[in-house]
């Protein structure tokens, strides 16, 4: 009796997801055996002492504009927030609209933050900058003038028929439209807003990074993701440094409470880059589009 074998491109994708469950497998291992050697308790959610949340912490980001409070170096012109902060509020442009090289400039400096978490994160920090990058190729190629902005972009390639699905139409399929990779990131960047402000406002004590990075994927990119990627994301989270390193990479050399402050600030500039782009991908009709 003959037993069908699956599709060729079946087989390839199975190969391809079990590699990337077992690579997040050995980082996951490797991160508790680090944190053993460091003297942390097994199941410990974090290495820092319980204690009441600071006042600037309480007040989340609204302490940023009070009289007597300095910014911190890391939200300055040479800080990695302020870099990444200026150019996604620089995207923001009047009328409703994203400009496209500015969002594009803060995707690539939240890329660099991202990369410093460990193996696992900076795998999907190289997937969002060949994003970044391929849009980037739009943006300053031959068609620029169609991609200065959301606004621009989308109705162009509606009417090139890029974004029509696979098949159904000539030239390129949707999966080459720069639609469709904005979607990609904006999802991304749903995750990274919500797990920078979940950081920044937990309390001590309570969950560490890892499980609020975890529920924040849970909650922007897992409806998205088939199961095993999803059980592989769900491991890498474990991965992740404790809320003290993590402030420590966003917010050099600053006391914890104006670095939870600072990243605070970055995570509410990402939300409003994400609700404008949401508005406008509503608008235009593409937030099936992938």
């Amino acid at each position: 009796m003959r037993v069908a074998l699956p599709p060729p491109a079946l087989r390839r994708w199975f190969r391809h997801a079990t590699a990337l469950a077992i690579f997040v497998l050995m980082v996951y291992l490797s991160a508790r055996i680090l944190r053993a050697l460091s003297g942390c308790r097994p199941g410990a959610q974090s290495c820092t002492p319980e204690g009441p949340l600071p006042l600037q912490v309480q007040h989340k980001s609204g302490l940023l504009g009070a009289a007597g409070w300095e910014e911190p170096q890391c939200l300055g012109p040479q800080g990695m927030l302020g870099r990444m902060t200026r150019s996604f509020r620089d995207s923001l442009k009047p009328k409703g609209d994203v400009e496209l090289s500015q969002y594009l400039a803060g995707w690539r400096e939240l890329v660099r933050f991202l990369t410093p978490l460990g193996s696992a994160v900076a795998f999907a920090a190289s997937e969002a900058f060949m994003k970044v990058t391929a849009l980037e190729a739009r943006v300053q190629g031959p068609d620029a003038a169609h991609y200065t902005s959301l606004a621009t972009m989308a109705p162009w390639e509606r009417r090139a028929g890029l974004l029509e699905p696979p098949g159904t139409a000539p030239g390129a399929p949707a999966q080459a439209s720069g639609s469709r990779t904005l979607l990609l990131l904006h999802r991304a960047l749903r995750w990274s807003q919500l797990c920078l402000h979940r950081v920044a406002t937990g309390t001590l004590g309570g969950p560490d990074a890892g499980a609020q990075c975890g529920d924040a994927y849970r909650t922007a990119l897992a409806p998205h993701h088939p199961w095993l990627i999803r059980q592989a994301a769900r491991l890498a989270f474990l991965a992740l440094p404790s809320r003290d390193r993590l402030l420590e990479l966003a917010c050099p050399a600053a006391g914890e409470a104006d670095a939870r402050a600072a990243l605070a600030r970055a995570a509410g500039i990402l939300e409003q880059v994400y609700n404008r782009t949401q508005d406008l991908l509503a608008r235009h009709g593409l937030l099936q589009l992938a």
